[in-house]
């Protein structure tokens, strides 16, 4: 048994010896990930309440297509593919269930082809080859911290930054931490946008009293100038349940009283941690590659090619 243990280490040690450093990191992830090329991924089709297998390379292809208009910049379509491709990846490291993951936004949009051909219709033949080449250019790439796969968190919009993992989910992340990103006002048709509700909605929805005035105070921000908390009548809320309830953008909003409306006004669409969407395609449409996207949304990590 020593013997195979030893064997075993010489094996895996000789090669670090002989090649530099940055070889000996590659052979490392390969070690540890070993090949993807002939990786399948377990999806729960929610629609169906099945769960299908389907190819890692051909699955990014269907998050791509379901998750960034394919009519965005390639560059931007390329940054989308590592960072579906490290998703799900990492999900699969921590799944114990029997799908790795679900189609819906609950995780990344996944589409198949029919679904392509209804969402695109006549641009099928031309999008579907713009997105394929997206995937394949970019095949077996993924993004790494400390030679980890990360967390690819990505969203729609920004509100000009990306937001700090702490400021939405609580858990700090090194790599998930606030950019600029100033592409996304001229970029996104959803950068602005505005909800109304009766006074006497805002109060029920709310579980006040709907008689009562509205008096709005404390309004805790992020850095950002996303909305923490907020006190509406002497009642504290988390803006997350703010933007559940009343179906906003993103918390990135402010409130304004009329004498019979509440009216929200709100920059951004999603949680804003990580990659914005929008911001990725106006970086690629002033001539920014893939990993230059990537390595700005993510900081301080490394796009590697594992299989």
């Amino acid at each position: 048994m020593k013997k195979i243990i030893l064997f075993t280490l010489v094996i895996i040690l000789i090669p670090l010896l002989i090649v530099g450093l940055t070889n000996s990191e590659d052979l490392l992830i390969k070690i540890k990930y070993g090949s993807i090329s002939n990786k399948v991924i377990k999806v729960k089709r929610n629609k169906a309440n099945e769960i299908i297998e389907v190819p890692l390379e051909e699955y990014v292809i269907g998050v791509v297509a379901g998750e960034m208009p394919a009519s965005f910049n390639i560059e931007a379509l390329k940054a989308q593919a590592v960072a579906s491709r490290t998703y799900v990846l990492k999900k699969e490291e921590s799944s114990n269930n029997d799908y790795d993951v679900v189609d819906t936004t609950s995780n990344q949009v996944y589409i198949d082809y029919d679904e392509m051909k209804e969402k695109w219709q006549n641009n099928y033949d031309t999008y579907l080859s713009k997105i394929k080449k997206a995937v394949q250019e970019t095949k077996g790439e993924v993004i790494l911290y400390n030679n980890n796969l990360i967390d690819a968190m990505f969203f729609s919009t920004s509100n000009g930054y990306t937001e700090n993992s702490k400021d939405v989910f609580s858990n700090s992340v090194p790599y998930l931490v606030s950019v600029e990103s100033g592409w996304d006002k001229e970029e996104s048709p959803v950068f602005s946008s505005t909800k109304e509700v009766s006074k006497s909605e805002f109060l029920f929805n709310l579980g006040l009293d709907a008689n009562d005035s509205i008096n709005i105070s404390n309004i805790e921000k992020t850095n950002t100038g996303r909305v923490k908390t907020i006190t509406i009548n002497n009642k504290k809320f988390e803006s997350s349940k703010i933007r559940n309830i009343f179906n906003l953008r993103s918390t990135s909003f402010e409130i304004k009283i009329t004498d019979d409306k509440v009216i929200f006004n709100v920059n951004g669409y999603g949680h804003g941690v990580g990659m914005s969407q929008y911001g990725a395609n106006g970086m690629a449409k002033n001539g920014y590659k893939y990993n230059d996207i990537l390595t700005h949304y993510y900081k301080n990590c490394d796009i590697k090619k594992i299989n």
